[in-house]
């Protein structure tokens, strides 16, 4: 068996990997060796693949067998490409140690740069130079990442000795102000001696041993640390926000070194080959002179506009102009591109798919069709959930000109557009703590780190005093659609005291501001915010996903309201209408339903729920309206009653004043009501077993809205759910009385309207006897949420507790995601998939959707589609993503299929004619449906 390759070389116009090895080489090292093979100008190096990483956790970390030896090969050639030797004394060979995971994780793990810098070599690379100044700002650069990075030591310490040395010796030499801001570039050749020399005393005390001057020690520190990067608390909060799951680990790239701060004809610089916030197909980045790569980052430095490149350097601009062209043809999408020039010649350092705001990303998807770059299949397949999420991002309403000005603070960047509102804190942890509380916050940072990730993910919106629109705080805002300002330069801020001020005007820990991200203004207050119209893009690629998909969307809605939003987010029907929910819409129904459960006897409680009847019926009628030609499923009650009665002396005293029953009833009913666990107690269909006049009033409410609306030219396509089914006789039961009221109502109203009674699939037993439920049932809804807290035997209200342990990777990583949030495919799913499969054996045309909070999770939905449901239900505002998904799932389904054709040299069907016939075994489902709703409502379907 051959030996497994663990390193990959590239340089010289040639590369071992290529661009489609990302889940090997990760994205970063796919780009270098890609771009190497196209021909542009790469420094030369060599990667190690994302699979050593998962060994090297695997054996406890330590490097797998062969990998030294790869290594110190890999090494040899590279140095051989350059002419250069790792720790010459004279003219050294530097790199630079990078990760590189398979999928974009912007500053969430390590970067080395200037490794084989000694003692010696230094002074070997100041005499090679020419600049002394160049070459120990590169070492100093060296001991603060490495050790910081690779050894641990704090960075904020190797900043304050910066800044001291900054206070002790430069501002005196400058004669600056004390206001005046020190840049890293204002300090000399001296101050940059006694700098190193602070930072090696740090380093000794902090780790008990001198720096090391072995570079190959180096080296193999570097690689460790990245590989510990993977692991580090930001990579794997990142992962766990961003649901990455299923991923080896990261790459590392060592790369020749090249310089952005050798002078001002050097300099380092991001960019992305459009817009990444519009998606406008404009040229777009940030470039520092005199800076290595992590000055633009990290945002320490605030940048000048790529165009000013132009002006500065034409010959590389026009270069990197070209390069882009280049790429973006090559890759047919946006870039994110880093580059390096020194001493006037350009060098390309990473290339991968560019992180990009949500409106970007319904822009650049619909024009790179026009441009005949991509399908509008792949299009599709670009979208995220996060980008439908986003598209409708909260704008400042601006209709108060005058309030706004008088609001207004100051001016930054504007990196990421929405607007945010919410309570300033100062720093990361502050704001997850305040979040969880249910605090809106605002995260204010002079520059944010890799180590703010929580924080980010937890506040509405970010506010830095540096950093420009590729900084790391950039960067992670837009992929996570959130509105962020930079390089606010006006902010002074004070995190002892809690404060940061703006000339006069200063804002306290807790004060609200409000930022908006199109423009880069801040404002003091809570301003009002709207929601906006999707663009002219989001339309036009949504009609796409339309054609493509087969699975019907449906909504969850309990109100008319509710009922139209999601008509206008693409619901075709409502798939779950609690009528529970109604109950509590006014003190008039709350008490009638009370006054029902207190009730003694049958004609007692009949009474009370004559009360509701026209309300429920009017609820009804309201729906209809709004789904008119659309279906509607009503779920009969379904929550245990003690949920509808008050648990406090106060409030039972008040129904029992109100019913006019003694005080002690009310309190004896209420106990009478407790149950240990009532998710599994008397409620669903279990309580129209015992109260079947619930069930009258309901379905009576049910047919009579029909009917009326019916007579008011309004197309009504009921559907009676009834929930917690355990058995089909039970079922039977509940079926005979819905149709034998039903089919009274419509009888006497003259009209012919069609319903169906179904039931909910929600408990394992039914799932199991499915065949014979199917029998019953017109239609299933799978209710997941009950379905998963059962085949689990974990509460969803207690499991929050250590649920999370599950879904840890550092933890137990049992859950690839919250089976609440994500179907359990595995598990859940195989209930799901038995219950379709039997349900079908008994009534092959049984209509089946799905009902819980899984109808909304794009991979849930995907599931769903895999299993031959007829529709998912979610709600409103998930409706367009639950669409999205059914685009994806066949445009995916479709790609697989000719990828299997490929390998058995078949031809493949395109997606359109995959679509096609789906939807043409959709109709024949929808034409057996309305032959069914058009008979007598006695009989059902064989």
């Amino acid at each position: 068996m051959p030996k497994k390759k663990f390193v990959y070389s590239f340089g010289a116009g040639v590369a071992e990997g290529d661009g489609t090895m990302k889940e090997l080489l990760g994205g970063k090292g796919a780009g270098l060796h890609e771009m190497t093979k196209i021909g542009l100008p790469v420094p030369a190096g060599f990667t190690i693949t994302t699979e050593v990483c998962d060994l090297y956790y695997k054996s406890g970390k330590l490097w797998p067998e062969g990998l030294e030896k790869e290594v110190q090969k890999h090494l040899k050639d590279l140095e051989k490409t350059t002419k250069k030797t790792l720790g010459d004394p004279n003219d050294p060979l530097l790199v630079s140690v990078r990760s590189g995971a398979p999928v974009s994780m912007p500053g969430m793990m390590e970067t080395i740069l200037n490794l084989g810098l000694t003692d010696a070599s230094v002074e070997g690379l100041a005499a090679k130079t020419g600049n002394r100044r160049f070459a120990l700002d590169a070492y100093r650069r060296f001991i603060m990442m490495y050790g910081s990075t690779a050894m641990g030591i704090e960075r904020e310490e190797f900043d304050n000795a910066f800044n001291a040395i900054k206070e002790k010796m430069t501002r005196p030499r400058l004669k600056a102000a004390s206001g005046q801001k020190i840049n890293d570039t204002d300090v000399n050749e001296e101050e940059l001696d006694a700098l190193i020399k602070s930072f090696k005393k740090i380093y000794r005390e902090r780790i008990k041993a001198d720096f090391p001057q072995d570079p190959y020690e180096q080296l193999k520190g570097a690689i460790d640390a990245v590989f510990n990067s993977w692991m580090a608390d930001k990579a794997v909060t990142y992962r766990k926000v961003e649901k990455l799951v299923g991923i080896k680990g990261t790459a590392v790239n060592v790369v020749q070194m090249v310089f952005g701060n050798k002078g001002d004809t050097s300099g380092t610089g991001v960019c992305f080959t459009r817009d990444p916030n519009s998606g406008e197909n404009l040229f777009y980045g940030d470039y520092l002179v005199n800076a290595q790569g992590e000055d633009v980052v990290a945002g320490i430095r605030t940048p000048i506009k790529l165009a000013e490149l132009d002006k500065r350097n034409p010959k590389v601009y026009k270069q990197l102009v070209d390069i882009r062209r280049k790429l973006e043809k090559h890759y047919r999408d946006m870039q994110d591109l880093e580059f390096t020039v020194e001493e006037n010649k350009l060098y390309m350092l990473q290339c991968r798919t560019g992180k990009r705001s949500p409106i970007a990303a319904f822009q650049i998807a619909v024009d790179l069709v026009k441009e005949k770059l991509i399908t509008k299949e792949e299009a599709v397949l670009r979208i995220k959930a996060s980008d439908i999420e986003g598209i409708f991002y909260p704008m400042i309403d601006k209709s108060n000109p005058a309030e706004l000005k008088k609001a207004f603070i100051v001016q930054g960047i504007d990196a990421v557009p929405g607007a945010a509102t919410g309570k300033v804190v100062f720093n990361a942890k502050t704001a997850e703590d305040w979040a969880a509380k249910g605090e809106k916050v605002i995260l204010v940072r002079k520059e944010t780190s890799p180590e703010d990730v929580g924080g980010m993910h937890a506040a509405q919106g970010i506010l830095t005093a540096t950093g420009g629109k590729t900084s790391h705080a950039a960067v992670v805002a837009r992929g996570w659609g959130k509105s962020c300002i930079v390089g606010c330069e006006k902010l002074d801020i004070d995190y002892e005291k809690g404060t940061f001020s703006v000339d006069k005007t200063v804002i306290k820990e807790g004060d609200y501001v409000t930022l908006d991200g199109g423009t880069g203004n801040v404002y003091i207050g809570q301003l009002k915010l709207i929601k906006p119209q999707p663009p002219k893009a989001y339309t036009t690629l949504m009609s796409w996903v339309d054609k493509i998909r087969t699975l019907k969307v449906r909504t969850n809605a309990d109100t008319p309201y509710d009922a139209e939003k999601a008509r206008e987010l693409g619901a075709e029907g409502i798939g779950l209408c609690r009528t529970e929910h109604m109950f509590f819409d006014s003190e008039e129904r709350i008490l009638a339903i009370r006054e029902m459960i207190i009730a003694d006897d049958v004609e007692s409680r009949k009474k009370a729920l004559a009360k509701l009847l026209p309300f429920q019926t009017k609820d009804f009628e309201g729906i209809f309206k709004a789904m008119d030609g659309l279906p509607v499923t009503i779920r009969l009650i379904d929550p245990p009653l003690h949920e509808f009665v008050p648990h406090d002396e106060e409030g039972q005293k008040a129904l029992a004043d109100a019913v006019g029953v003694p005080l002690e009833k009310v309190v004896q009913r209420v106990e009478q009501l407790h149950e240990a666990n009532p998710m599994l107690g008397h409620r669903g269909c279990r309580l129209t077993i015992t109260y079947p006049e619930i069930l009258d009033m309901q379905v009576t409410a049910i047919i009579s809205a029909a009917c009326n609306m019916t007579k008011k030219g309004v197309k009504v396509l009921p559907e009676i759910m009834i929930p917690l089914v355990i058995d089909d006789k039970e079922l039977k039961i509940l079926e005979v009385r819905t149709r034998e009221v039903a089919n009274a109502i419509i009888a006497k109203s003259g009209l012919t309207l069609g319903y169906m009674v179904g039931t909910m699939i929600e408990v394992p037993r039914a799932a199991l006897l499915a065949d014979r439920i199917g029998n019953v049932a017109e239609f299933f809804s799978f209710g997941t949420n009950d379905l998963t807290q059962m085949t689990l035997g974990l509460s969803r209200d207690d499991a929050g507790k250590f649920l999370p342990d599950y879904v840890d990777e550092k933890k137990a990583g049992i859950f690839k995601a919250d089976p609440f949030q994500s179907l359990d495919q595995d598990g859940v799913g195989m209930l799901v998939r038995m219950g379709i499969e039997k349900g079908r054996t008994s009534r092959p045309k049984l209509k089946i959707g799905i009902c819980g909070e899984h109808g909304g999770d794009i991979n849930s939905v995907k599931f769903c589609h895999r299993v031959g449901m007829n529709y998912v239900s979610s709600s409103p505002y998930r409706v367009p993503i639950s669409r999205l998904a059914a685009a994806q799932a066949v445009v995916e389904d479709a790609l697989a299929a000719k990828k299997g054709q490929k390998k058995r040299g078949r031809p493949a069907k395109s997606v359109a004619t995959s679509a096609a016939a789906k939807k043409t075994s959709a109709k024949a489902t929808a034409t057996t449906e309305k032959r069914t709703r058009g008979r007598p409502r006695g009989s059902k379907n064989k």
